[in-house]
């Protein structure tokens, strides 16, 4: 789903809200995380999952193109765990 998909879906779900309203709540919602992340903050949201930043030690890679050894320096990335209400109902909807 894209960002513009989930605007879509709270659009039919709450028709009394306007567009911009709507756009409002997800660039809040979307903000707050970004924010909290960069200021190396865990996001936890009960039952969905859990936002943190997981850090990468600085080492030696290769360029693909040439194959030339380079220094890849440390670098900071975003991780996201799954909650177990959702890891189960995943699960569960895969079940056949």
């Amino acid at each position: 789903m894209t960002k513009s998909e989930l605007i879509a879906a709270l659009m039919r779900k709450h028709p009394h809200l306007q567009l911009k309203d709507i756009n409002l709540i997800v660039n809040t919602v979307f903000g707050a995380i970004s924010r909290s992340l960069a200021d190396n903050n865990r996001v936890e949201l009960r039952g969905f999952g859990a936002f943190s930043i997981k850090e990468r030690d600085p080492r030696i890679g290769r360029n693909p193109k040439t194959g030339e050894q380079v220094q890849v320096s440390k670098k900071f990335i975003p991780f996201f765990k799954t909650g177990k209400e959702l890891h189960a109902r995943i699960n569960k909807a895969r079940e056949v």
